[in-house]
């Protein structure tokens, strides 16, 4: 038999390309919250007090327990579906429809504060000090904006503004600070933070400086009427305003600044390797600067999101609602890409969404969500184990992994 004529011992096409998807990082990610949503199911059935009941007299009636914990779990993700996709009880579809809407609103904070974080992943930095961003970020858009007295658009543009410019200014003092000195970033975030927290906290408590007029307690005033983001599909939908459509301009802004600009080109250098750009003539300590200042100012917009949107009747040391600190979760399950990032901020915000109708139609605690999103985040953030969880073929630089480690314990044990 030829050459030509020989039957071909190479693998077809077909199992190459689906070898490939089933490696892929959108398999992978799927899987998670397969798993997440599994280990949810069983913490929802193991906190329902109809399975414990149930399970009580397990052995005299087995089919009671498994119909409880199946109503359990059921009616947990079905509640969670009407909080964050579309109510089904409603009466009409418009109606129904404002459950997606809320989740896309509370998505909008956590999409602008998880790009700012993505923005500082790409550049090889660790930026954690996102609280203390969105909290300086809000009380230097209060304290130089709030007294302008604008007319609507002008305010709201100036207010935007100002929380943007507040949350560069405290991030550009890392960005700064590791140029100069070398400092690590992550240790000058963190104290941030409780310099930021305790900075406002002193500002909304002191007469003159942030605290309401008139008041003996730790709150500014209301954001003027002016300044707070008009809705975006009407009053009926009041969780949704004009602020997620600039967190989308920022995601295009983020996606063109880092993927299609010289700029990004640098940044992405700094992040690959940074001696590496500093020999190509890259100014490495001033791209540190640059990607502390742009991350700043996304979670400023962040900050805008609060006081122009969700907290308008004054804020205090809180503000940031913890979007401080899944915003780093949410650029992690957005592989610190700005439209992944969107897509997380979605998802996230979906869940905060549904969680509250989870508690409130079936006595669910919210904690169960949180554990969801940080089993998400643990599996999303380890492929390896999720391949092997599900049996997928690995990659070759696991392979590869597998086989220096195979070497090493030989070389040991000989």
């Amino acid at each position: 038999m030829s050459a030509d004529t020989a039957p071909s011992t190479a693998a077809p096409r077909t199992n190459a390309v689906i070898r490939d998807i089933l490696r892929g990082s959108v398999v992978t990610t799927i899987l998670a919250f397969v798993i997440a949503f599994v280990v949810g199911g069983v913490l929802i059935a193991v906190t329902s007090a109809e399975v414990r009941e149930a399970a009580g007299y397990f052995f005299a009636r087995p089919g009671d327990t498994f119909a409880a914990i199946w109503d359990a779990v059921a009616g947990g993700y079905e509640a969670l579906f009407r909080g964050a996709i579309y109510n089904t009880r409603a009466d009409d579809f418009a109606t129904g429809i404002r459950s997606l809407t809320n989740s896309i609103g509370y998505s909008a904070p956590l999409i602008a504060a998880g790009l700012g974080v993505a923005l500082a992943f790409r550049v090889g930095m660790f930026n954690i000090g996102a609280q203390g961003q969105i909290i300086f970020g809000a009380a230097f858009a209060a304290l130089i904006t709030f007294p302008m007295g604008l007319s609507a658009p002008l305010q709201i543009v100036m207010t935007m503004l100002g929380a943007v410019v507040g949350g560069a200014v405290w991030a550009g003092i890392v960005g700064v600070l590791k140029a100069l000195t070398g400092a690590h970033e992550v240790i000058l975030t963190i104290m941030l933070n409780y310099v930021a927290v305790y900075l406002v906290t002193w500002m909304v408590s002191t007469a003159g400086v942030l605290q309401r007029e008139g008041s003996n307690q730790p709150i500014s005033e209301a954001t003027p009427e002016a300044a707070i983001f008009p809705k975006l599909l009407g009053p009926q939908y009041p969780a949704l305003d004009w602020g997620f459509v600039f967190v989308l301009l920022a995601a295009v802004f983020v996606y063109w600044l880092i993927e299609r600009s010289s700029l990004g080109m640098r940044m992405r250098a700094v992040g690959e390797n940074p001696h590496a750009a500093r020999a190509a003539g890259v100014n490495v300590e001033r791209i540190y600067v640059y990607a502390m200042l742009f991350a700043g100012g996304l979670a400023g917009l962040a900050a805008a999101q609060q006081i122009q949107g969700a907290v308008t009747s004054g804020f205090t040391s809180s503000i940031d609602a913890g979007f401080g600190f899944d915003a780093i979760t949410v650029a992690l399950l957005g592989r610190s890409r700005a439209f992944g990032t969107v897509a997380a901020g979605l998802l996230f915000g979906a869940l905060k969404a549904g969680s509250y109708s989870m508690q409130a139609s079936e006595g669910i605690p919210v904690d169960i969500v949180l554990v969801v999103q940080a089993v998400v985040v643990l599996f999303v953030a380890a492929p390896p184990l999720v391949r092997t969880i599900f049996f997928l073929p690995q990659t070759e630089q696991e392979k590869q992994a597998k086989q220096r480690a195979r070497q090493a314990r030989k070389a040991v044990a000989q």
